[in-house]
């Protein structure tokens, strides 16, 4: 697997933790969950009001 796509989904996985922190949502969850959907994970975020 390329390298670059590796660092790309966990970047991404980190950014979603922070969203989900700004939301009052378990971090670690969300990274987790991120790790396994990527892409979807994020749009999950974006659609889930703040608590």
């Amino acid at each position: 697997m390329d390298n670059q796509y590796i660092v790309g989904w966990g970047t991404l996985a980190l950014i979603n933790a922070g969203l989900a922190q700004g939301k009052n949502r378990t971090g670690l969850n969300w990274f987790l969950f991120s790790l396994l959907l990527g892409p979807v994970a994020t749009l999950l975020l974006l659609l889930v009001e703040k608590r």
